[in-house]
């Protein structure tokens, strides 16, 4: 029963952090989408941020959430809290 009870915890502990991870994608995705967007001629954005903002909403944060926490610092912006 122990083991069980530990397999489970183990199991089931990313799951709050993969939560964490889709939040803060989004609020950096929605972030871009609002600012990043405006600072660019003719309202179009960076290919880059296209992409990140993509990843970020099929679920790859891992490849999302640094492209756009960069682009948003290059602009001068504070990142949206973790």
């Amino acid at each position: 029963m122990k083991r069980v009870l530990i397999g489970l915890v183990l199991v089931l502990s990313p799951l709050p952090a993969m939560a964490d991870d889709a939040t803060y994608c989004a609020a950096l995705s929605e972030t871009a989408l609002r600012y990043l967007r405006q600072n660019s001629p003719r309202d179009v954005l960076d290919a880059d941020v296209a992409a990140a903002v993509d990843q970020c909403r099929k679920g790859d944060t891992a490849t999302g959430i640094p492209t756009l926490e960069r682009k948003l610092r290059n602009g001068g912006f504070t990142l949206p809290k973790r």
